[in-house]
């Protein structure tokens, strides 16, 4: 037991030694280093290991400002009709009801949306608060679009995701809470603005935008410049989701915009064939554009 004891006392006492010396060494670095000019004392360089990464300081000039983006000049004029079509407002207004009473939802998977951020890349504080809508169209069937969003996307690259569709029967499937951030904009600013949350890749107008598509017509389903255009139906449902919003958040109709606009790529061309005149006249009867 004895013997098997002193290599340990022995190291104890090496331990012990070497810990004086250390010590001593280090006040003598401590007092000389006040002589030495030009060189950090070791206490400033303990000092500056202590201290945390500095925080950026606030504002906007430590995030970069999107390239340059064609103007948006809304199509909506504002309308204030002193009566209009009593039968279109009351199909509208029981419209916005069902809206309100009966919604119909779809989950999606988590992997195809997100949180809004309160701060961006560089620290800066942003406000996540809904004062953009970009109106987009599915392209293909309704249903292949919610599959879509059913499916996990680990990748970046293949998440996407709207808070709303639009079916051509008229029908709104709502697939997001307007608290969450949709993916519905790639590389993306909107009169100047944008949030940048990955350094690496630029930014995109998701975290102050909501996200609409359209269920495209059959003839749409490919990749020409136009197709036979959206249902009535669809700008009815389009109008009262709209003026639902615009209340609840602030939205003007001029806020009202394209993914065409918004796309900063150049390869966006939707929604096709959009009719502003229809939304118009929706907006102006049920009192959205006064």
């Amino acid at each position: 037991m004895t013997l098997r004891r002193q290599p340990l006392v022995l190291a104890g006492l090496a331990s012990g030694i070497l810990g004086l010396g250390g010590i001593g060494w280090l006040a003598r670095d401590l007092s000389n280093s006040e002589g030495r000019r030009g060189q950090a004392s070791l206490l400033e360089l303990l000092e500056e290991v202590r201290q945390p990464p500095m925080a950026p300081k606030p504002g906007r000039r430590n995030a970069p400002s999107p390239p340059g983006s064609r103007a948006w000049a809304s199509p909506l004029r504002r309308s204030c009709p002193p009566g209009g079509d009593q039968g279109r407002r009351q199909r509208l207004q029981t419209l916005l009801t069902e809206l309100r009473s009966a919604p119909v939802r779809v989950r999606i998977d988590p992997t195809n949306y997100g949180k809004r951020f309160s701060r961006d890349a560089f620290g800066n504080p942003l406000d996540p608060t809904p004062r953009v809508v970009v109106l987009h169209e599915t392209v293909y069937g309704i249903g292949s679009a919610i599959n879509t969003f059913l499916t996990p996307h680990p990748r970046d690259e293949d998440q996407v995701s709207y808070h709303a569709l639009i079916g051509l029967d008229g029908k709104v499937v709502q697939l997001l809470d307007p608290s969450q951030r949709a993916f519905g904009a790639g590389n993306s600013a909107f009169r100047g603005q944008w949030v940048v949350t990955n350094p690496e890749v630029g930014g995109s107008v998701n975290n102050f935008a909501l996200h609409i598509s359209l269920e495209t017509p059959l003839d749409g389903e490919d990749d020409g410049p136009r197709h036979s255009g959206y249902t009535a139906a669809q700008y009815d449902a389009l109008a009262v989701l709209l003026a639902d919003w615009m209340e609840r958040f602030p939205i003007p109709p001029d806020h009202i915009t394209t993914h065409r606009a918004v796309d900063l790529g150049g390869e966006r061309a939707d929604p096709r064939s959009f009719d502003w005149k229809a939304l118009e006249s929706r907006l102006a009867t049920l009192g959205s554009l006064c």
